[in-house]
């Protein structure tokens, strides 16, 4: 017969057992940066930014940008969400920094755990201690990518304090442009994480004005150092050379020192492009450049330009060998024997203010576009399943333009819903050059209204169009190859709305599973969600696990 005191005994056996576990739970989470495993292979990770949402982040009335001298305009709302970004319609550059978390999920879905990266509004993180922050609303920050060894993660941010306007478009500390009209300046920074959730960060003065989209880690045979991707500047023309020199495809050397302790120089290119290759006019010197996507494959550095008013938006490689590229010619294919890149692009700086970076060491890649301007191509992230098969994500042509609904016709963002080269493009290498094979949107729902929680209903009444985002295309994405024959790519979305700013839309983690071997698109494919950006959060970056174990590349 089971007594009184035996009972007693059981629950206290039972309790200290709870109390154990937890306090196991404790140790693995608190050292989770020393030698415990927090990653683990097979797994996603995505980028996730959090906005602070405190009223008081900024005030109606203050003077945009900050400590501006002329030209200066004056906040139209408080730092309420989402109602904040309502700024962006004054000021141009506006931007809030905000917190960084990396979720690990399974492919299938299911949250495995998330860590935030240090930033100033942790306990014991002052502002001697290593950080990194990202700018709420510049969609094309926080890129994952994966070392060629496959064992760290990297990716971009600034030094910078939680909570502080205007940082994306600041100049760097060495690069200063004096008609910048943001009159600050913060560090850009690369992060590394290792599968235990151990960071580094890496501190450079490139992209001053303007922001780092992505950075891979070259570890292979000694090189230590990172390829970046981004952009530059945010004021007048002629541009400073430092800014030149800092847009565009960099290299970085890799920093074990804390960040307090670093003092980087000028920025160091690696490559440069000029669409005088594709023989069209000279433009804004240093903005052909304006990197968004960066991959590499078979050692090979692949570079997409998706947006801004000046060069060719379409798909690079960089041509180390100096056998395909040059100043007279602007397409082509990689060479056999290329290598990746260990050092700077040797340009001539007697040069920088006439024609830019020269000599130009990049191309198109052969079959992709070659337009000025374009206002259908928008590629960003970039993923080749093998040798013969790439997939190019169109994050789509921003347009809101908005029609309610009527009788059984729904409301809709109508130039977003009638895009055909928005989404996951598939590109087939053929004949010697690469073809446009299809473009996968079934089950992205393309400019349909969906709903967010706890977020505004309505519309905007300063842009007039509604609170509520649609998917507008894809930015960075990651795919598997299959032992079936078939490959998952996943997708970070892009959206349109009536925000003030629709970089701060939260948007979603989409995935698809396709046919390698079909040339023509398939009629069951289709996209389905894994991840929702929630009120106050917008996802940015997608890659497999650290620690792998498999080279990436």
């Amino acid at each position: 017969m089971t007594t009184v005191f035996t009972k007693r005994v059981r629950a206290l056996a039972v309790m200290l057992a709870i109390i154990s576990f937890i306090a196991l739970l404790s140790v693995f989470s608190a050292s989770a940066q020393n030698g415990s495993a927090y990653f683990y292979p097979g797994n996603l990770v995505v980028s996730r930014s959090v906005y602070d949402n405190n009223p008081n982040n900024i005030q109606v009335g203050t003077i945009l940008p900050p400590n501006c001298t002329t030209g200066c305009a004056t906040a139209v709302a408080d730092g309420s969400y989402p109602f904040v970004w309502n700024n962006d319609t004054a000021d141009a550059s506006f931007g809030i920094t905000s917190k960084i978390f990396l979720d690990q999920i399974t492919p299938a879905g299911a949250v495995v755990n998330s860590l935030e990266v240090p930033n100033s509004s942790q306990n014991g993180v002052p502002s001697t201690k290593d950080q990194l922050v990202s700018s709420f609303s510049s969609k094309s920050e926080m890129a994952l990518n994966l070392s060629t060894d496959g064992q760290y993660l990297s990716f971009m941010g600034y030094l910078a304090p939680i909570d502080a306007i205007d940082v994306s478009n600041s100049n760097t500390p060495a690069v200063f442009d004096a008609s910048n009209p943001v009159p600050l300046n913060y560090y850009r920074a690369v992060a590394q994480v290792d599968q235990h959730g151990k960071f580094h960060f890496t501190k450079t003065n490139a992209y001053s004005g303007n922001n780092g989209r992505a950075a891979i880690l070259n570890n292979s045979f000694g090189a230590n150092v990172f390829y970046l991707a981004g952009n530059a500047g945010n004021g007048g023309n002629p541009q400073p050379d430092g800014i030149i020199i800092g847009a565009g495809a960099q290299i970085l050397s890799q920093e074990v020192k804390a960040e307090v302790a670093q003092n980087p120089g000028i920025p160091t290119p690696v490559a440069s492009f000029s669409i005088t290759q594709l023989g069209d006019a000279l433009d804004k010197v240093g903005k052909d450049t304006n990197f968004r996507g960066l991959t590499i494959f078979d050692n090979v550095l692949y570079y997409t330009k998706g947006s801004g008013g000046n060069g060719v938006k379409t798909v690079y490689f960089v041509d180390t060998t100096g056998t395909v590229c040059n100043d007279a010619n602007g397409v082509g294919l990689p060479a056999a024997n290329a290598t990746l890149p260990v050092s700077g692009l040797p340009y001539s700086p007697a040069l920088l203010q006439s024609v830019g970076l020269d000599p130009n060491n990049m191309c198109i890649l052969k079959g992709f576009p070659t337009a000025l301007k374009s206002k259908t191509s928008f590629p960003f992230g970039i993923w080749f399943a093998n040798a013969t098969t790439l997939y190019v994500a169109d994050e789509g042509n921003g347009d809101n333009t908005f029609t309610p609904a009527s009788g059984a016709t729904p409301a809709k963002y109508t130039k977003a819903a009638g895009q055909k080269t928005a989404g996951l493009q598939k590109w087939v290498f053929s004949s010697g050059t690469w073809k446009l094979a299809y473009t996968l949107q079934a089950g992205l729902d393309l400019g349909v209204p969906y709903t967010v929680a706890n977020y505004p209903t309505g519309n905007n009444p300063v842009t007039g169009l509604p609170w509520a985002p649609a998917t507008d295309g894809l930015r960075n994405i990651s795919g598997r190859v299959n032992g079936d024959g078939t490959v998952t790519v996943w997708a970070i979305t892009s959206t349109v709305s009536g925000n003030g700013d629709q970089g701060a839309d939260p948007n979603k983690l989409e995935a698809i599973t396709d046919d390698l071997s079909a040339t023509t698109l398939p009629a069951t494919e289709s996209f389905y969600t894994l991840q929702a950006a929630g009120y106050g959060e917008v996802l940015r970056g997608v890659s497999s696990t650290p620690g792998t174990g498999v080279k990436a590349y």
